[in-house]
């Protein structure tokens, strides 16, 4: 038995995107001890993943703090690691490989750039959908894949059987208006509009919900939805895994909300302007469409609307 390194810190979209490739790291060392290091904010998250044996948490301190580096690099040394998936990828990650396993190759240390095609440079590679990539690096380690193409978020889920009652919900649409202050270039700015078309339609028939974050709750009063709490906060992420996966239907803008609907198989659409591709997101899958356009700000809601009706009618 050999004790196996998976690496992911965030964000919440690419942990649910990176389900798969977990899982299929399971699958092939099912003899091993999967360990998985990651931030604080998803730390409670991967506890509930069946396919990790135990998890660590990086506080990501400044490089510049030797002390705290030294203790989290004795810690993982500790442990004997055989091998290290490196799902995120980042400069940061990359630091860690030249202090753990200095000059390692995908043997040791697995990551998009030990992995990379012979004919691509990484900032080519990279362009590359965010799944095939995953693809490409656990093949390259000499792994069999079955699941990093399709996956499966549904381990994330809670029971929230208290929170549908207090609610009373049963056909609901979740919305998700919500973006970063500094990514106000992804907000789509007509859901008010939205609503009053699907209640005009639909009448009762479904509820209009937002689930804010807790820096989003001052920004849901102005949604004319209703804005589920549990007790005056937030709902954590396994509740709001468990809403998505449970609602008639999700419009959001690409945020997390969006990447875990996707991955849950909701039915739903998600709203890109230019900022990316869908392609490159990995985002569109069988129940769960894309709208793109140049600019948000000319996508009217009656369009939105129309592909809603598709999944509704």
């Amino acid at each position: 038995m050999s004790n196996i390194l998976i690496v992911k810190h965030g964000s919440l979209g690419d942990i649910a995107q990176a389900s798969g490739a977990i899982q299929d790291i399971f699958e092939n060392h099912k003899d091993d001890k999967l360990y998985l290091l990651t931030t604080k904010p998803y730390f409670d998250l991967f506890k509930k993943n069946p396919f990790i044996t135990n998890v660590l948490l990086d506080k990501r301190l400044s490089r510049f703090n030797l002390i705290y580096l030294y203790s989290l690099m004795k810690s993982i040394k500790k442990l004997n690691i055989e091998k290290v998936y490196d799902l995120q990828n980042s400069s940061r990650t990359k630091f860690y490989q030249r202090i753990l396993f200095p000059n390692s190759n995908s043997n040791k240390w697995s990551s998009s750039e030990t992995t990379l095609p012979n004919d691509k440079t990484k900032e080519a590679f990279d362009e590359t959908p965010a799944l095939d990539r995953f693809d490409h690096q656990l093949k390259t380690s000499g792994l069999i894949t079955k699941h990093t193409m399709l996956p499966d978020f549904s381990w994330a889920c809670s029971d929230i059987n208290n929170i549908k009652n207090e609610y009373k919900l049963d056909k609901y649409v979740v919305l998700f208006p919500f973006c970063s202050p500094h990514l106000y270039h992804k907000k789509w700015p007509y859901y008010n509009e939205l609503i009053d078309l699907i209640k005009n339609k639909y009448q009762d028939q479904y509820k209009i919900v937002v689930a804010p974050g807790p820096n989003e709750i001052n920004d849901a009063k102005e949604i004319n939805a209703i804005c589920l709490l549990n007790d005056g906060k937030a709902i954590n992420i396994s509740q709001l895994s468990a809403l998505i996966k449970d609602s008639s239907f999700v419009v959001a803008n690409d945020t997390g909300p969006a990447h875990m609907a996707a991955h849950l198989n909701a039915k739903g659409l998600t709203l890109f302007g230019s900022h990316t591709t869908a392609l490159k997101v990995s985002i569109k899958r069988e129940n769960f469409k894309v709208i793109q356009v140049s600019d948000l700000n000319k996508l009217s809601a009656i369009k939105v609307f129309e592909k809603l009706t598709n999944f509704l009618s």
